[in-house]
């Protein structure tokens, strides 16, 4: 490559050694995952809340229990979708009316044995549908963290290549050995380009998804009073 020449991004890539284009291309795919579960997961948080709201207020509207519990269980017999708050409170719902026909068969009437199988049905669904919030937040979190280590790791490789091409040239300047430290430095920028998204949408997406623990976990409190209740 001459001085006179003025590099595309792309010739600089196709020039530069074989590890350091490995190390683009492994950053290259990172990116494209990380981009694909950046927006499989803000469109799955977002349906999440609005599901939440849903069933929030067809909650708090005064519907009979009996009759929200049969909606929501119709809705997942017909392949619906009953929303993860939904399906906490069909799992709470659901335990409260076997532990109390067990009881009204023995002709007992212990409360606290109704709340806690309850309470344990719906802590249960409750780590479910966390589980599947946090889902490949992991993943965002490691490509965040590892990502501009990687490309730099392949910017001291092809940074220490361009010096060691300077051995063979008998007048050494800044235009012989500046294709080679340009080409070295995409890898660092690849690497950002990388980790800057999946940084920013990790943080995002564990802030709504918190947002949502504390209104599932709001309700299991709640719920669990209103049982206590009717449990009385």
């Amino acid at each position: 490559m001459t001085v006179t020449q003025d590099p595309s991004f792309i010739t600089l890539i196709t020039n530069a050694s074989v590890l350091v284009q490995l190390v683009i291309a492994l950053l290259l795919a990172v990116s494209v995952m990380s981009w694909t579960y950046i927006f499989r997961k803000m469109f799955s948080i977002r349906s999440v809340r609005l599901q939440t709201e849903e069933f929030e207020h067809a909650f708090w509207s005064g519907v009979n229990l009996t009759s929200l519990y049969k909606n929501v269980t119709s809705k997942r017999s017909k392949a619906g979708q009953t929303g993860a708050l939904g399906r906490i409170f069909e799992a709470g719902m659901d335990e409260f009316n076997k532990v109390k026909a067990s009881l009204d068969s023995k002709v007992s009437n212990d409360s606290a044995a109704l709340l806690d199988g309850a309470r344990r049905a719906m802590r249960a669904a409750y780590q479910r549908e966390m589980d599947r919030l946090e889902s490949h937040l992991a993943f965002l979190a490691s490509v965040g963290s590892v990502s501009p280590y990687v490309g730099l790791f392949g910017t001291v490789w092809g940074i220490m290549n361009a010096f060691r091409g300077l051995a063979s040239v008998q007048q050494t300047t800044l235009a012989a050995v500046a294709p080679g430290i340009a080409e070295a430095l995409i890898a660092t920028a690849i690497g950002l380009f990388a980790a800057i998204p999946a940084v920013v949408a990790y943080n995002r997406f564990s802030h709504d998804i918190d947002r949502l623990s504390i209104r599932f976990e709001s309700f299991i409190e709640e719920f669990s009073n209103i049982l206590q209740r009717q449990a009385r």
